[in-house]
């Protein structure tokens, strides 16, 4: 059967890095209270002529150069974001323009730091089809265009970043526990507007017409998290044919280290089998996911024949997960 097989990841960070410490000299806030409270300890924060294009393109490169392909090899871009570059065109146009593809699909998705969890299953989609070969998926922010600088719960809680990986079409096994079915092995995905005022950001072009500033009911947010973060791993194993057993990382969306841990015990899994970066990169967003599986790659403790799953909740509230053998 046609699967989608990651053949290479990159991620890509704003050159400023922001301390707690560094961060207190402009908010009323402490270096103690964020870390006991989030696990957070630095963040990065875009420069003025660093953008979510700007990053998603330097991803998008760094995952090219891993993939040994070039740049024209792309036939479909799939971009996460919740802070395009403008209201329209696609930031992933951009991206495309930048990279210097003549022609490809490329488009957008909207789902906050589900985001990239949801531009993996259209692209995956798109790829089993046969129409398209190889794609860039791209999850990028930079949420500190949105934050409310005066509110400490939320703005020390995010920071910017992209990550991106390159999915190939190929044909490969169809029995998932054989090592040799490599590739998206599983996906799914959820969504519920009814909790739409514990997570958003109060602006947009068709109610204020302006960006807006990101608001948060935490206690909430946390504690829908947990419940939802621990069914959807559980069902996308079991959509697999696997269980946590088989799983040798679960890479997760980088929001609070108590809602890791809280999610990696519901579960059973050992808390050194899930990747965590929200101390170094805080909450990117759709970001992190991708950003968090790069650094995992790239220093060695995810390798071929690995299961992984990736999975993240956001605002809407939007959830999902993936299992992926590498």
């Amino acid at each position: 059967m046609i699967r989608s097989v990651v053949i290479g990841t990159g991620s890509a960070l704003p050159a400023r890095r922001v301390s707690n410490a560094d961060l207190a000299q402009e908010v009323d806030t402490t270096d103690e209270w964020i870390v006991e409270r989030t696990g957070i300890r630095f963040r990065h924060i875009a420069g003025p002529d660093e953008t979510t294009g700007t990053l998603a393109t330097d991803a998008a490169k760094a995952a090219l150069a891993a993939a040994g392909i070039a740049a024209q090899d792309i036939d479909l871009i799939v971009l996460a974001t919740a802070t395009p570059d403008q209201t329209f065109p696609a930031t992933a146009t951009k991206v495309q323009a930048a990279l210097g593809i003549d022609d490809c699909v490329a488009f957008d998705v909207a789902a906050v730091c589900s985001g990239f969890l949801y531009a993996v299953q259209v692209a995956d989609s798109m790829l089993r089809t046969g129409v398209q070969r190889r794609a860039l998926v791209i999850g990028a922010e930079t949420f500190s265009r949105i934050l409310d600088w005066d509110d400490r719960t939320t703005c020390v809680l995010f920071g910017d970043g992209a990550g991106a990986i390159v999915l190939e079409a190929r044909e490969t096994a169809d029995d998932n526990r054989d090592g040799a079915a490599r590739g998206i092995l599983a996906t799914r995905l959820h969504a519920d507007g009814r909790h739409n005022d514990l997570l958003y950001v109060d602006g947009g072009p068709s109610t204020t017409g302006t960006v807006g500033k990101l608001r948060m009911k935490g206690r909430e947010v946390f504690r829908h998290a947990v419940v939802n973060l621990a069914a959807v791993l559980g069902e996308v194993l079991s959509l697999a044919g696997l269980t946590a057993a088989d799983v040798d990382w679960v890479v997760p969306h980088q929001a609070n280290a108590r809602i890791l841990d809280a999610t990696s015990r519901k579960l059973g899994l050992p808390a050194d089998k899930v990747v965590v970066t929200v101390d170094q990169h805080a909450n990117t967003s759709a970001a992190s996911v991708p950003l968090a599986l790069d650094v995992a790659v790239r220093d060695g403790r995810i390798r071929d024949g690995h299961i992984v799953v990736l999975e993240a909740m956001g605002g809407g509230f939007t959830w999902g997960a993936a299992v992926v053998r590498f």
